[in-house]
């Protein structure tokens, strides 16, 4: 899973985009937030990864042996630390684009440092976040499954109850997404925490009955495993790499809870919690390996299995509750770097920007998740089709993790493909062995990231062809605006603000208004609304203003791609560098295109079809742009692509 948002974002002196806290108690604050949300996913692997891992291993045979147990904990002992301790919580943490991480973030950092092959950073920023939305509609689905098919232990009668039960929850899951999640935010920390408790006191008794397992920290045995197990270690690698799933979400969630809460919590809470528990359930197949149908629950006794399904339920529901905050956040920054079209964005929040809701997406989500709970109707089933998507992101970000290690940290190539090589060999190998299983399942990721970034590839090649067709119909702002002075039009009082995305032509919506009404305000305005290639703007980068003539001038407002743009709320600022006006004598004027395909175009025909389906169904720009509706003017035109 890899959250792109979290719940608490700048809640804290963390969140200024350095990642240090400045006080005992807000680096404790930190800590405890990351460890509920950052951890969420990964947090509840071992509901199903050494179980999954084992049947994979003992597929030939079909008995468990020891060696297989204890060479299958070898690779996931060692999964955790070269792939989540090294990569992510020592190398790539240190990798931040103004202190916020995550794919797209890198990407953008990325496509900042080379001049040359940007669309190639573009290319892998989509394929990245493509992937990410397979993963957000799996994790919901395989963890809360995972969770309530621990009732089928304390009866077999519970068995038909198992897809209902996670299909109502899912449900409820996402009915309350709409109401915010700062509420239900402060309870994530201290119950995962109880869980990591659990986690690791429940292994404890049994790896002191066998402690033989602390022999699988001996890389030798997983190496072993693989060299004498031929294509069954390949297939068996998949399913370790369940276990480090999530691991993303060390990443994504860096500008939330910075660098330093989010390592302490790694090293000291979640590491050592999940190695126990990975430990105990291994020492317990190999003394009893009918135990493999579920070792996590078969650690605890009977009369501690219900309480330990309800509250792996509730550790599952905040996995699933991170990942789908992230899929919000991460929606909003594709918007924002063009690669989307608007949806309509709720702020669930007065006080934190971060945490908001997205109605259109909550809603696909639901169907999606709903659909494989019923299409699966089990975990083990079910994690077959995970692995694909988590492992995909993770060789983009390792490419996108080299170029930003050559480029911005300016090591020499060599340098750089040293440190990053390794990481790729093996997120390629764990890619290559998830692959094994695109018949079962994996097919299911690999067609929503397909679709998702035929999606984004069709909205950012449409989205250029029409600012390119455009821009040879329209005339040089410039020129007009000599004109206009030269000869002046009927004055009407008040200001008139025209919005555009190209400052340098005359805006669509300025044209037609001459060419109908042929009047022209006393003042005018020509605004354009820039995503920077950074999360965040500092307020005094916010407004840029050049007066062009006496009744024109040219507004920029600057938004980082992680920010919302307000532009009421912004051009306040203007008001502080000289802009006179009054929000209620000012009207503003926005083009709306009608699109029609053309007959040749730099699309194929169905693309073309595509891209206007797309451009309809995008949020009117009012509403994204928060401008009052009473001041608004559209003008209508028709434009072929």
């Amino acid at each position: 899973m890899s959250s792109e948002s979290a719940v608490t974002e700048a809640e804290t002196p963390a969140a200024n985009g350095h990642g240090e806290a400045h006080s005992t108690a807000g680096f404790r604050a930190l800590t405890l937030g990351s460890i509920g949300v950052v951890y969420g996913d990964i947090g509840t692997s071992p509901l199903y990864a050494l179980r999954e891992a084992v049947v994979a291993a003992s597929a030939h045979s079909g008995v468990a042996t020891t060696q297989a147990v204890l060479g299958v904990l070898s690779l996931i002992l060692w999964a955790l630390i070269i792939v989540v301790t090294l990569k992510y919580v020592v190398i790539l943490l240190r990798a931040d684009n103004h202190g916020e991480g995550g794919t797209l973030a890198l990407m953008a950092l990325a496509e900042r440092a080379v001049a040359k092959g940007a669309a190639v950073v573009v290319m892998l920023g989509i394929i990245s976040g493509a992937l990410f939305y397979g993963d957000a509609v799996i994790t919901p689905a395989l963890s809360v499954l995972s969770a309530i098919e621990g009732i089928k232990l304390v009866t077999a009668t519970f068995e038909h109850y198992v897809v209902p039960i996670t299909a109502l929850i899912l449900v409820a899951l996402f009915a309350v997404q709409s109401h915010g999640t700062a509420r239900v935010a402060a309870f994530f920390g201290p119950i995962m925490c109880i869980w990591f408790a659990v986690l690791a006191i429940a292994a404890v008794p049994q790896i002191t009955r066998h402690p033989e397992v602390l022999l699988a920290f001996n890389p030798l045995y997983a190496v072993s495993f693989m060299l004498h197990h031929g294509v069954i270690g390949f297939v068996t690698l998949g399913a370790v790499f369940l276990a480090v799933t999530g691991a993303e979400a060390l990443y994504a969630d860096l500008g939330h809870f910075g660098k330093r809460p989010i390592q302490f919590a790694w090293l000291f809470i979640v590491l050592p919690a999940l190695v126990l528990n990975y430990m105990g359930q291994a020492a317990l197949v190999i003394v009893d390996p009918k135990a493999i149908e579920n070792p996590f629950f078969l650690m605890f006794p009977d009369w501690a299995l219900i309480p330990m399904v309800v509250l792996a339920t509730v550790a599952t529901v905040i996995a699933s509750q991170a990942v789908i905050t992230g899929a919000y956040s991460l929606t909003r920054q594709a918007i924002q770097l063009g690669l989307l079209p608007r949806f309509e964005i709720r702020h669930t929040s007065e006080a934190h920007s971060g945490q908001i809701f997205i109605p259109r997406i909550n809603l696909l989500l639901l169907i999606a998740v709903l659909l494989l709970v019923l299409m699966f109707r089990s975990s083990s089933a079910l994690a077959s089709a995970y692995g694909i998507a988590v492992t995909g992101t993770m060789v983009v970000t390792g490419m996108m993790g080299f170029v930003v290690v050559w480029k911005v940290w300016r090591w020499s190539p060599i340098a750089a493909a040293a440190l990053i090589a390794p990481f790729l060999f093996l997120d390629f190998t764990f890619l290559t062995a998830n692959l094994l299983k695109v018949l079962e399942g994996g097919w299911v990721p690999l067609a929503l990231g397909g679709a998702v970034m035929l999606l984004m590839y069709t909205w950012r090649r449409g989205s250029r062809l029409l600012f390119e067709k455009s821009r040879k119909l329209e005339f040089p702002l410039t020129d007009l605006v000599a004109m206009l002075e030269k000869r002046p039009p009927q004055r009407v009082s008040g200001t008139a603000v025209f919005l555009t995305s190209d400052p340098a032509s005359a805006p669509t919506a300025l044209m037609h208004s001459l060419k109908h009404y042929k009047v022209l305000h006393e003042k005018n305005v020509i605004l354009t609304i820039e995503t920077a290639p950074t999360p965040r703007i500092d307020p005094s980068e916010r407004v840029r203003m050049e007066q062009i003539s006496p009744t024109f001038s040219k507004v920029t407002l600057r938004f980082g791609f992680m920010e919302s743009p307000n532009v009421p709320k912004t051009l306040a600022i203007a008001r502080k560098l000289g802009w006179h006006f009054d929000i209620m004598s000012t009207s503003f004027f926005l083009s709306r295109r009608a699109l029609k395909p053309a007959a040749q175009s730099g699309m194929p025909r169905w693309q073309d079809h595509l891209f206007i389906a797309l451009s309809r169904s995008s949020n009117d720009a009012t509403d994204y742009f928060q401008i009052p509706t009473g001041r608004v003017v559209e003008v209508g035109t028709q434009v072929t692509i």
